[in-house]
């Protein structure tokens, strides 16, 4: 109501103003004009304070980035536009047009003729002055001439040569008088009536007293008289007057005072276009500023609806659906778009929260099958029904030596694991929905065992929409089947073969010293000779007997307090007078605490040493590259509660199924029995730690890689900790 009030007050105010400078005719100085321009002072200054208030609220808005500012800022200056545009148009029109009509008004043509006129006019009035003082002189002259010659004339005989004088006058005098310095009529002429006479005032009595001609004009009853004093008599004057046009004497007065206005506002004319400019520019003002005010008006409960819209929306795209926003009581577009938001928030609120109890569900089930797929130490892989990989587990990732990095690998699994391609093509072939088989990889140099079992994946429909891969490495099952069976079988070769073995080494004793005294010397070194064979090889079957008895029978490992640090020394100062400047070693000088029984850890640290010379002895058998020098390095370091025990050459290399190393009887070199590793083996594993076989680094020099012996061995924090 206050806006609409303001807006309403603003063209009352103008008109008002007009009316008060124009129509109503108040001049600059009156009470209600000052009170009205008063009035307009303060409007103009309360709705300018009010336009810019609000105009610094809206750019303050605009600065914030508030929801709706933009809007209202365009709003607002259509609306300034809109308001202004029109008002500096009419201003440059009314300008011209003011402009225009006094260059009309000062033209010289009317100029000319304003002068004509005037010029006119005083012609009329001067001719008329001019003969009255002529026949007004002409006849005192008469009179004067009359009584220069008949001394003492009475007031009769006077009146006689009034009327002889008037008569004689061409242009003719309508009165004719004789009065005295009082004022007092002494005589009159034909056709002069006492009540037509008009007394002379005292001052005009004192100007013809002093000679002049005195010319009275009466613009009242159309006359001009003429006051004239007679020499030739004694307080004597001529009074007489003459009929003129009242008519053309007072256009007279009027082109005078018009010429006098008119270069009153010639000379104005400047500050008249002043002061309409300065009016003009107060109106609008007045209007503008009341035109802005509505607009901010409108345009605030335009952009205020449409602002709380777009902060709202703001918000849901932030995600909060619970937001509304106020409705508004009219039935516009607007109104009805508040509306309508209001229910699609309710809408989408409700769907969400029913989304996201579904997605809930759905996330609980997705984690549990995450978190079984992640713990299980078998390998998961899911198949799409083209074959291609949809997801891997990460066991399946280790297991199968993929590279982390990849993502979920989807690929084809003829590409991804060719291995496992024919046992995918025998399940689509088969009518089996389920196949399983025993498979082995090569992934690093190592030869692994997997068990795969791959199964169909099907719909509520029974449509296929996959296949399952699952499979778990039962290389060290198979490792350990291998050595039970092969413990068992040395534990039967080593009853069965040992037993004969004394028999026939003593047998054959017996034979030489029985039958070498009755042969010839011929004869006797030849039987020498056969039983001395069969004593040699019945010593070697029994050297393999004792190896097959302490593969299958290994002792249990005496623990005691140990240093690791001189157990490595010592068996590299063992294998020093064998190696030479082959061996070196890189040993820490505190000693390592360890609960090992030194006489197992020595017999498998020396034979790991030996198989680093045998290594290096295979490969220059094999044909050493030029400039080849051999190398075996040992080093110790601890770390994380254990220790580490490294023992890499730069010999022949390992061979690609470097895992069969560990199996009995299976060996690189000739000589080899293939014992060696699998007892090592087995005695770092009853020690609680584990023996790799790896590639070593490059040797300077060398172009191949040689073979790296890792040892991991738990060790005691100090010495009589182990003892403890």
């Amino acid at each position: 109501m206050a806006t609409l009030a303001l807006v309403v007050l603003g063209p009352l105010l103008v008109v008002w103003t007009f009316l008060l400078m124009g129509p109503l005719g108040q001049g600059a100085g009156s009470p209600g004009l000052r009170l009205i321009l008063l009035v307009d002072l303060v409007y103009i200054l309360v709705v300018a304070a009010l336009v810019l208030r609000r105009v610094a609220a809206m750019f303050g808005a605009r600065r914030k980035d508030s929801a709706g500012s933009k809007l209202h800022l365009r709003l607002t200056g259509v609306f300034a536009l809109i308001a202004l545009i029109p008002a500096v148009l009419v201003a440059i029109f009314a300008g011209l047009t003011i402009n225009i009509g006094l260059e009309g008004w000062f033209s010289d043509r009317v100029r000319n003729v304003v002068g004509a006129s005037l010029s006119a006019a005083e012609a009329y009035e001067g001719e008329h002055l001019r003969d009255l003082r002529q026949d007004a002189q002409g006849l005192a002259n008469y009179l004067d001439a009359a009584g220069g010659v008949g001394l003492g004339l009475t007031d009769g005989e006077v009146r006689q040569l009034l009327t002889q004088g008037q008569a004689q006058v061409q242009r003719g005098l309508r009165e004719a008088y004789v009065i005295d310095s009082t004022g007092q009529l002494r005589s009159r002429g034909e056709r002069s009536y006492l009540f037509d006479y008009e007394q002379p005032s005292v001052e005009e009595i004192a100007r013809a007293e002093a000679g002049e001609i005195v010319v009275i004009e009466d613009w009242d009853i159309n006359e001009f008289r003429a006051l004239v004093k007679l020499d030739a008599f004694a307080d004597r004057y001529l009074y007489v007057s003459r009929d003129v046009d009242g008519d053309i004497l007072s256009l007279l007065d009027e082109t005078q005072e018009s010429i006098r206005l008119y270069n009153q506002l010639e000379d104005e004319r400047g500050r008249i276009l002043f002061e309409f400019s300065l009016l003009y520019l107060g109106f609008a003002v007045i209007l503008i500023l009341a035109a802005i005010w509505l607009g901010l008006w409108f345009a605030e409960r335009l952009s205020r609806p449409i602002g709380r819209l777009a902060a709202a929306a703001e918000k849901v795209g932030k995600g909060d659906l619970s937001v509304q926003v106020r409705e508004e009581s009219s039935d516009d577009e607007i109104a009805t778009l508040g509306r309508m938001f209001n229910q699609m928030t309710r809408q989408l609120e409700a769907q969400r929260s029913t989304l996201l109890e579904t997605n809930a569900q759905i996330e609980a089930r997705r984690r549990l099958f995450e978190t079984v797929l992640t713990s299980i130490t078998a390998g998961v892989i899911g198949l799409d029904p083209d074959g291609r990989v949809d997801f891997m587990n990460p066991a399946a990732v280790n297991l199968l030596r993929l590279d982390p990095e990849a993502g979920d690998h989807h690929e084809a699994i003829a590409k991804a694991v060719p291995e496992f391609a024919g046992l995918l093509a025998r399940l689509r072939n088969d009518e089996r929905t389920v196949t399983q088989q025993e498979i082995r990889l090569t992934r690093d140099g190592k030869v692994e065992n997997l068990l795969v079992r791959l199964a169909e994946r099907r719909s509520v429909e029974g449509e296929l929409e996959g296949y399952v891969v699952a499979f778990d490495d039962v290389t060290e099952l198979v490792s350990a089947q291998r050595m039970a069976a092969w413990g068992d079988v040395a534990r039967r070769i080593a009853h069965e073969i040992k037993n004969p073995l004394t028999p026939i080494q003593l047998s054959a004793g017996r034979l030489q010293r029985k039958f070498s005294r009755k042969l010839d010397a011929e004869d006797a070194e030849a039987l020498t000779s056969m039983t001395d064979v069969i004593v040699r090889q019945t010593e070697d079957l029994r050297r393999i007997v004792d190896e097959f008895s302490k593969f299958a029978r290994m002792p249990e490992p005496d623990r005691r307090q140990s240093d690791l640090t001189r157990l490595v020394r010592d068996a590299v100062t063992l294998q020093k007078q064998q190696l030479g400047k082959t061996l070196s070693w890189d040993l820490p000088e505190a000693p390592t605490p360890a609960l090992v029984d030194e006489t197992m850890i020595g017999q498998a640290l020396t034979n790991l040493i030996k198989n680093g010379g045998e290594a290096i002895e295979s490969l220059e058998e094999a044909g050493a590259p030029d400039g080849f020098v051999p190398e075996v390095r040992v080093s110790l370091e601890t770390g994380g509660g254990h220790a580490v025990i490294r023992i890499a050459d730069n010999g022949i290399g390992l061979p690609e199924d470097r895992s069969r190393l560990f199996e009995p009887y299976v060996t690189t070199r000739a000589k080899g029995t293939g014992l060696g590793l699998p007892i090592v083996k087995k005695i770092i594993e009853e020690h609680g730690g584990t023996l790799e076989l790896l590639d070593a680094p490059t040797f300077e020099g060398n172009a191949h890689h040689g073979a790296l012996a890792e040892i991991r061995l738990p060790c005691a924090a100090t010495l009589d900790q182990a003892a403890e």
